[in-house]
């Protein structure tokens, strides 16, 4: 952030530092790239290291990380809240360096009670790397590729808990193949006596489980990236869309930029809708009383109120079109339904999923996963672009500007976001079969 506030107040040619010569869009590109790996570390290790403040043998606790999880993500969200109205309005209206330097400030302020409160945390020393432990799994399988899984899972290798302080987690009969990763042969009684985790012939059933476990979460995750090329289009064609509507709602000025404010605040509405209605009333309709939808199921609502989301706004679109075809232009006030449904399928799928990649993780992968879970909405956005490409490719001809183009009045947005729909409806279909299929981690007490 020092990088990028220091190209605001860079000359826009370039400027002669020592012996060499800087640009202020050079400046601002490095800038831009740290900001991008101190999010990355930041976001990815955040989360874990918060729900491991949390004791999971107390009742209190284990209530506790649930909102937790809630609450980590409106507070990511509020950052758009306050950058999209007050830094964006300083930056348009006083100066780019004075929006960007207050940023910088927020960054140190945060970097320095992140310092202050560092005695009262739970730290968790790492005990090597997950990157090792899941090639020793499929190393050691290949080596017994010709041995036998033997019937009884007893009697394939484990260690006590008291060995490595890991959870041991409980034997399962898909992909069975890496089941010969812990098969004893007569040439592994060397192996068992060195430190578990560290051969690479032979490995615990907690080790196999661990890379079954990733394997599991691959077709859940594959499902999400295509959720959010869906949730992509809030700050592409909804702005596109918004751009050519009467910016005002009840005679107040709205830039289409800032509805992805309007968008976290229903965000919030969403979060509390689901704590105070949704969950007491399903609980309430539960045979015990205290269920509530399980991570999996709340994913597929988030997945299906995207294919919501996709409908609304290719509805939107067309009554835009019609009235655009008459000489009249719409408020962009048609845009918020679209914004609303978009708002619940994030708070029911990327909430939900943060909980659910944490909770599936093994011990030595809670980074790993939620690094996973996170990594989906940024592919999310390079298949947007991609989808973008073709599009562009099958639609643009000589006589047509396609789509998607520069004067939506002569393109078919409504065509991309029907197609969108449709896309979102089939992915959710497909989820929804590797989620009733899904074997949820068990671990052995």
């Amino acid at each position: 952030m020092m990088f990028v506030t220091f190209s605001a107040f860079l000359p826009t040619a370039a400027v002669l530092a020592g012996s060499s010569v800087f640009g202020a869009q050079t400046v601002a590109f490095v800038g831009l790239y740290l900001v991008a790996i101190g999010s990355g570390g930041v976001r990815s290790s955040l989360l874990p290291f918060g729900a491991e403040q949390f004791d999971d043998d107390n009742a209190t606790d284990r209530e506790s990380k649930g909102s937790f999880f809630s609450w980590f993500y409106l507070c990511v969200d509020f950052g758009p809240i306050v950058s999209g109205l007050f830094i964006v309005w300083i930056q348009n209206n006083v100066s780019w360096g004075l929006g960007f330097g207050i940023s910088t400030v927020c960054i140190a302020l945060a970097f320095g009670a992140f310092v202050l409160a560092t005695p009262m945390y739970k730290r968790r020393v790492p005990t090597g790397t997950p990157l090792k432990r899941l090639s020793q799994v499929i190393v050691a399988a290949c080596r017994k590729i010709t041995l036998k899984v033997p019937a009884d899972a007893g009697m394939l290798y484990e260690v006590s808990d008291k060995v490595d302080n890991q959870p041991k987690i409980e034997h399962t009969g898909e992909f069975s193949f890496l089941d010969k990763a812990a098969i004893i042969a007569e040439s592994d009684f060397e192996e068992i006596i060195q430190e578990a985790g560290s051969s690479w012939k032979l490995c615990t059933v907690t080790q196999v489980e661990e890379l079954k476990i990733l394997l599991r979460l691959l077709p859940i995750w594959a499902t999400s990236i295509i959720m959010s090329s869906a949730y992509a289009q809030m700050n592409t064609t909804f702005i596109q869309q918004g751009s050519v509507m009467n910016m005002s709602i009840l005679s107040v000025s709205v830039p289409a930029a800032s509805m992805g404010s309007f968008e976290v605040t229903c965000v919030l509405t969403w979060v509390l809708l689901y704590s105070k209605v949704i969950a007491p009333a399903v609980r309430s309709l539960s045979s015990n009383g205290d269920g509530e939808p399980s991570q999996l199921q709340r994913m597929g609502a988030g997945r299906l109120l995207m294919a919501l989301a996709m409908t609304v706004s290719a509805l939107g679109e067309m009554k835009r079109l019609d009235s655009a075809a008459r000489g009249e232009q719409i408020t962009i006030a048609w845009q918020i339904p679209q914004y609303f449904f978009l708002a619940g399928a994030e708070v029911f799928c990327y909430i939900a999923q943060l909980e659910f990649f944490y909770a599936e993780a093994p011990d030595t992968m809670k980074s790993t996963c939620t690094s996973l879970a996170l990594l989906t909405i940024a592919l999310g956005s390079y298949l947007s672009s991609f989808i973008y490409a073709i599009v562009a490719a099958f639609t643009t001809t000589a006589d047509s500007p396609g789509w998607i183009c520069d004067d939506l009045n002569q393109g078919h947005l409504d065509y991309f976001f029907w197609t969108m729909a449709a896309m979102c409806t089939l992915n959710f279909v497909v989820y929804s079969g590797f989620a009733k299929n899904y074997k949820l981690k068990t671990v052995i007490s």
